[in-house]
């Protein structure tokens, strides 16, 4: 869960706010499908029998990481590139995903039981915690972590949101 949280919530819009922007023209125009696509794509890969077979296939693992990664950064780009007119839609974006987002780490902490299989060992090989406790603790971590990125990103874009229109309002008076 925190590869998972630091490359779609950290790395790929670090990465991305540090590039030129050239790049990204135009692509804002398609942030309900990054949108969609990523959410698709995290419940998806978080489904019991599908996350399952991700953990026993290190192919599968590999394709799991490397297309949330990809999803995370069409949806960070979109994000980024929304023109000022449009900014009320990556805000809308962001409070979407969160809540989604949140609402799967809600489910692996509050599940009854194990949800997934026998996890991968960790450290020396001895398991720290039980399936259950393992499944909890990532929700926990997904119900704490992810918010903060999202709001944090939704107040940098509306810091930029208002003083542009601060700025217009200026010129138009």
């Amino acid at each position: 869960m925190l590869t998972h949280i630091i490359v779609m919530n950290l790395l790929v819009p670090a990465v991305l706010f540090a590039m030129p922007r050239p790049w990204t023209r135009g692509i804002w125009r398609y942030w309900p499908y990054a949108t969609t696509i990523q959410l698709i794509l995290l419940w998806g890969w978080h489904s019991p029998p599908v996350l399952d077979a991700a953990i026993g296939s290190s192919a599968l693992m590999a394709a799991m990481h490397i297309s949330l990664a990809l999803a995370a950064a069409g949806f960070w780009a979109a994000i980024i590139d929304m023109p000022a007119a449009g900014r009320w839609r990556s805000i809308f974006a962001l409070l979407i995903t969160g809540k989604l987002f949140c609402l799967l780490g809600v489910l692996l902490v509050f599940a009854p039981r194990a949800l997934y299989g026998a996890m991968p060992l960790h450290g020396d090989g001895a398991a720290m915690l039980s399936p259950l406790a393992d499944q909890q603790l990532a929700g926990l971590i997904m119900v704490v972590a992810c918010p903060l990125t999202y709001v944090a990103a939704g107040i940098w874009i509306a810091a930029r949101w208002f003083l542009t229109l601060e700025a217009q309002g200026r010129m138009n008076a």
